[in-house]
């Protein structure tokens, strides 16, 4: 007997709704329907996949206020945040729109064949495994690029925003997409286990934890499945003695407290030189205590409650463990159900939750050490390889590190987030595979050779 999903509002803690697990043969239909679409989806030109492509856009705008509402009522996104997620979104997809037919255009090659050139093949039905954080965000960034290049969808989203999943499904419904491009799924981790190993599913793409990602690229690989993870993160922001504090801490503070700290990509270990320890720690400290912290459907909140109150026990347990092996704390570490308050913690030290642990809540955990090379050492300790971004006026100094320093991305004197027009990505427990830009595209292609002769 299917199971029920019940999503429930974590600022208040009311019910929203129930929804019902697909049964087997809903699932089957589901997948039948994904290949039958396929077929003939390949076929279209690029040209009509990118004119609803500009639909879609439209149609996100013409939305946002209602998909930004659904977005904070499941998962406690501030309003303001939400309506700004869809925005994003809607440039995602004029950025495909705009250039797809580029980036899917035959690369010619010269060769001793009288032509010779790779194309760009979809591949087939891909299952998409999405998270909670960025509801719409994370499961755009990879539908679109995966649904332009030809290839059909269906969605496993976190159960906590099946109301946003299925209001994805049917904007792109709305937008004229065929029905079967892009259908989402009802399902338990058991159920979708099943559907990797179908030989009808041709690709998996994961957002997701890192124990999310080891499980589903041993059950992929079983089958030779290619799969693209973007899992945890546990960035460093370095803060060297020539950092512009004045300029830059209020994008240090939003790149820990964005989404309430809920953010792969979000600054979670500050790694201080000491000749500017003390100025940042009492700068930064008054910035946080300043965050408007309350309703997130209240246009003027910054920060709000975690999605569910499992993830604020989850995050006072790290934070706990690493106070009794040291860390201090300077302000917040009090909880009430799903509400997390605004805590840093100093004296933090490697071999803590919260140096060594991906921390998905409004936590900063600052590290003091002696030199530059210090800092950049301290960064480059972490099993994770997702982003690191380094705030100092001497930019050709910083520019050397960028080979050093083996992660997806590298920002100077910015906070570290994903831009359509770049690709996105980690490295080590981060994951493999690279989102947006051409690279994106291209992840879930059959590059093939073609070679001629007359």
């Amino acid at each position: 007997m299917p199971s029920k999903i019940e999503t429930i509002n974590p600022y208040n803690g009311n019910r929203i709704k129930n929804y019902q697990e697909f049964t087997k043969s809903k699932l089957e239909a589901c997948l039948e329907l994904s290949e039958n679409t396929f077929e003939t989806w390949k076929q279209t030109d690029i040209k009509e996949r990118t004119t609803l492509l500009k639909t879609l856009s439209k149609n996100l705008l013409k939305n946002k206020q209602k998909f930004a509402e659904l977005m904070t009522e499941e998962m406690g996104k501030p309003i303001s945040q939400s309506l700004a997620e869809i925005e994003k979104c809607s440039f995602l997809v004029d950025f495909y729109a705009k250039n797809a037919d580029d980036f899917l255009a035959d690369e010619l090659i010269e060769t001793d064949a009288e032509e010779s050139f790779i194309s760009f093949d979809p591949l087939g039905c891909i299952l998409g495994i999405m998270p909670w954080n960025y509801p719409f965000w994370q499961v755009l960034r990879f539908a679109i690029p995966t649904v332009t290049a030809g290839n059909t969808i269906l969605l496993k989203h976190a159960s906590n925003v099946t109301g946003c999943a299925l209001a994805i499904q049917e904007i792109f419904e709305e937008s004229g997409f065929p029905k079967g491009c892009f259908q989402t799924l009802i399902a338990d981790h058991e159920q979708i286990d099943q559907l990797i190993a179908d030989s009808r599913i041709k690709a998996i793409s994961l957002t997701g934890s890192e124990k999310a990602g080891r499980h589903i690229a041993e059950t992929a690989g079983k089958h030779l499945k290619k799969t693209v993870l973007e899992l945890g993160g546990n960035n460093a922001c370095i803060v060297l003695a020539d950092a512009d504090l004045d300029a830059h801490l209020d994008t240090m503070v939003h790149a820990r407290m964005q989404n309430t700290g809920q953010s792969c990509i979000a600054a979670k270990r500050f790694i201080v030189v000491e000749d500017i320890y003390g100025e940042f720690l009492e700068k930064f400290k008054a910035k946080v205590k300043k965050l408007n912290i309350g309703d997130p459907a209240d246009k003027n909140t910054e920060l709000s409650v975690l999605a569910r109150e499992d993830l604020a026990k989850t995050l006072k347990k790290q934070v706990d463990t690493s106070i009794g092996q040291g860390a201090k704390v300077i302000t917040g570490n009090k909880t009430d159900k799903a509400y997390f308050e605004p805590t840093i913690l100093t004296n933090v030290k490697p071999g803590m939750p919260v140096f060594d642990e991906e921390t998905f809540g409004p936590v900063a955990a600052i590290i003091k050490v002696k030199t530059k090379e210090d800092a950049y050492k301290m960064a480059s300790h972490s099993k994770f390889g997702l982003g690191t971004m380094v705030f100092t006026q001497n930019i050709e100094d910083a520019r050397k590190q960028i080979i050093e320093i083996a992660d997806g991305a590298f920002f100077i004197n910015e906070l570290v987030k994903s831009d359509p027009r770049l690709p996105f990505g980690g490295t080590k427990a981060s994951g493999f595979g690279r989102e947006l830009s051409k690279e994106g595209i291209h992840e879930f292609v059959n590059r093939k050779t073609v070679f001629i002769n007359l």
